[in-house]
């Protein structure tokens, strides 16, 4: 069971091997990718930023709930933070169970929590030379005039 923020690539198959276990029948592996378009809008990039004691906390915690929540201690959740090109993971959940029901249960509950309660930021470059930061409700907020 671990979490952190990283500021290098993920290495999903990692996540996943970290989690394996012969007695777990379900091993699930979730990237979130950056894409190519928000919005309806052109994207180059993103560019996350955090409270990085914070973040490592409140995912930290998300991930202990989890583990009472859906009784397994395989999860493993890693962030990234810097300057993300399209394709790039910038979140994985590797979360691993006896059952898959428990399994999707566990690894949907970390993102959905992750979303809504770690402080992580992105900043999205579009194609057009704007940026605007996106909260965690989707809501784009215009980066100021400099």
């Amino acid at each position: 069971m671990r979490s952190a923020i990283v500021d290098l690539p993920i290495d999903t198959a990692a996540l996943a091997a970290e989690v394996s276990r012969a007695t777990n029948g379900a091993t699930l592996l979730f990237i979130g990718t950056v894409r190519d378009v928000n919005d309806g809008r052109s994207v180059t990039g993103i560019e996350y930023s955090a409270y990085r004691s914070m973040a490592e906390r409140e995912m930290a915690d998300i991930v202990r709930e989890a583990r009472e929540k859906f009784a397994t201690t395989d999860i493993v959740v890693e962030h990234r933070l810097g300057e993300l090109a399209i394709g790039d993971a910038s979140v994985a959940i590797a979360v691993a169970h006896p059952r898959r029901g428990a399994a999707y249960d566990a690894s949907r509950y970390v993102i959905e929590q992750l979303k809504k309660r770690v402080p992580i930021w992105k900043l999205e470059h579009y194609v057009d030379g704007t940026r605007e930061w996106v909260n965690a409700n989707g809501q784009h907020v215009a980066e100021p005039a400099r």
